[in-house]
């Protein structure tokens, strides 16, 4: 079984690619599972660019379910996570991403899902 990803004790931070080694087929397969891009577009729309608890979006899911999707938005490096206490608080990281993949987010912004 995988070790959990540890916080930095200094920032909080857990580990992430840096922006340079954000990897385009990496983020698209993280935002190919419509939960996982649901959740990236709340964030965009609804949190304002502020750090939001994973329970703030409200995911009705096992919770092994719900860290796994995390875990694959944070790993992709779609989103940063920083660990306060017991919970983890999370965003977009919106500038990375608009560097490396210009109009990628605002693609995300625009997504209906099926009906």
């Amino acid at each position: 079984m995988p070790e959990p990803a540890v916080a930095d004790p200094a920032t909080g931070l857990l580990p992430e690619p840096a922006r340079d080694e954000l990897r385009l087929e990496h983020v698209l397969s993280a935002l190919s599972d419509p939960l996982r891009l649901s959740i990236v577009q709340a964030y965009l729309r609804d949190a304002g660019g502020e750090e939001r608890a994973c329970g703030w979006f409200k995911i009705d899911r096992p919770k092994s379910t719900r860290t796994h999707h995390w875990k694959v938005l944070r790993e992709s490096g779609v989103v940063r996570q920083r660990q306060v206490g017991l919970e983890r608080r999370n965003t977009v990281r919106e500038a990375d991403l608009d560097a490396r993949f210009p109009g990628l987010l605002d693609l995300v912004r625009a997504w209906r899902p099926a009906d």
